[in-house]
């Protein structure tokens, strides 16, 4: 197969659904001659934020000098984002090459799921390249994902708000406890959950796997500069005046995560500098999470996704400077639409509804019905980059153009806007 052949087997086994369960998953790595083995991981659960720590935290021990790999979910533009090395992408000859040998040990009568089967890929990539550490991230929840089959060195779990309750669990505890599922017996755990009854239930867990979990703002802190920036006090490193590339007060916490992440992998021997730390931090790159591309007018890509990362950004917009707000959005059939746009639609001057090119995704339509009461202007517009243009148009120099509503519409966004293409 060539690369395009690849993906679009790839993307036909989401026709196999998600399944939840290790069992598939461990079985397809014995016939692989199990590459997860060997290898040193850092675990990443959690509702939102996950990526930006991984990336955080990659970008930091790969300025130490370490061979860093990332896995994450979902990409945006092109499928091979999922898999990182340091700062480079996997390569498509890397990508199909992969895809045979794991197509080529599949049995027939279990076939693996789209996940089951990119994550295995990971796995037999990060040992190809000799990773000195592997950051995982979970597709969704934690407990019976794919790829909590690791015994990582530390494990984050970011945040967890109400999501994939039909796989997770209809109440937050339910779901705390499915992304509770990557603490291990002598694992220690870092989060930056705020709710006391959410840490009880991983502090529960925790004790009852003999591990160990440290949480923000009780065993490690951050305090935002007003001309700013942030410090650092953590579990034995003080650090002042840290600059940070990622905007928002989220991105701060998410910072303070991957920081906290690395002081638990400097117990484990991986050594790097405050130099590394600082330089790190700025040279992070999270595409499609808050990102600007600068006009006039001024653009900007989030992929609030669901009602917490909506609320993050709710709370983000009145410290950027702008006249107007012209909101782009497209979201996802299966979420929870109303309470994705009750915290943006206040900040808008202009609505833009548009969908992206995906089975899943809601009509114009759909989401109009759910902006009854909107004041200013709405127009719908199919075709994003239609949406996108039409928004630019009507902007005033000193407005802003926002597209968010999932992480699909920002990762076309972002494909018309750079011309990147992965067919």
């Amino acid at each position: 197969m060539d690369y395009k052949e690849t993906l679009d087997f790839l993307y036909s086994l989401q026709k196999f659904g998600i399944k939840f369960g290790l069992s598939s998953t461990k079985k397809l790595l014995d016939r692989l001659n199990r590459p997860d083995l060997n290898l040193a991981y850092l675990h990443l659960a959690g509702t939102n934020g996950k990526g930006s720590v991984g990336a955080t935290v990659t970008s930091i021990l790969t300025k130490a000098g370490y061979k860093v790999g990332f896995y994450s979910s979902p990409h945006l533009v092109t499928f091979r984002e999922r898999y990182l090395v340091g700062l480079e992408m996997i390569s498509r000859k890397d990508v199909v090459r992969l895809a045979q040998k794991v197509r080529e040990v599949v049995a027939p009568e279990e076939p693996p799921t789209f996940f089951e089967f990119v994550t295995a890929m990971a796995f037999c990539y990060f040992a190809q390249e000799k990773v000195d550490l592997a950051v995982m991230e979970t597709g969704m929840g934690g407990r019976l994902d794919a790829t909590n089959v690791i015994k990582p060195l530390a494990g984050v779990i970011t945040n967890i708000s109400v999501e994939h309750t039909e796989f997770l669990g209809r109440t937050l505890a339910e779901i705390a406890g499915e992304k509770a599922g990557i603490i291990k017996p002598g694992l220690t755990v870092v989060t930056a959950e705020k709710r006391k009854h959410i840490r009880d239930i991983f502090n529960r867990i925790a004790r009852e796997r003999g591990a160990s979990l440290l949480s923000l703002g009780h065993d490690f802190r951050v305090r935002t500069r007003p001309a700013g920036g942030f410090d650092y006090y953590g579990l034995k490193r003080r650090l002042q005046r840290l600059e940070l590339r990622l905007i928002g007060q989220h991105q701060v916490r998410n910072a303070a995560l991957a920081l906290a992440a690395l002081e638990l992998l400097a117990e484990k021997g991986f050594d790097f500098t405050e130099e590394d730390i600082r330089t790190g931090l700025i040279s992070v790159q999270w595409p499609g999470r808050v990102e600007m591309f600068p006009g006039p007018p001024d653009l900007m890509l989030d992929g609030a996704h669901n009602p917490a990362a909506a609320e993050t950004l709710a709370k983000l917009l009145p410290r950027l400077a702008y006249k107007r707000l012209h909101l782009v959005l497209g979201i996802m059939s299966d979420k929870d639409i109303n309470r994705i746009m009750a915290p943006l639609l206040p900040h808008a001057d202009a609505l833009y509804l548009t969908r992206p090119v995906y089975f899943r995704a809601a009509s114009p339509e759909a989401l109009a019905a759910s902006a009854e009461g909107f004041k200013g202007p709405l127009i719908i517009l199919p075709k994003i980059s239609t949406a996108i243009e039409a928004a630019k148009a009507a902007a005033g120099p000193e407005d802003l153009v926002l597209v968010t509503g999932s992480l699909f519409t920002v990762g076309e966004a972002r494909a018309y806007i750079t011309g990147d293409k992965d067919f």
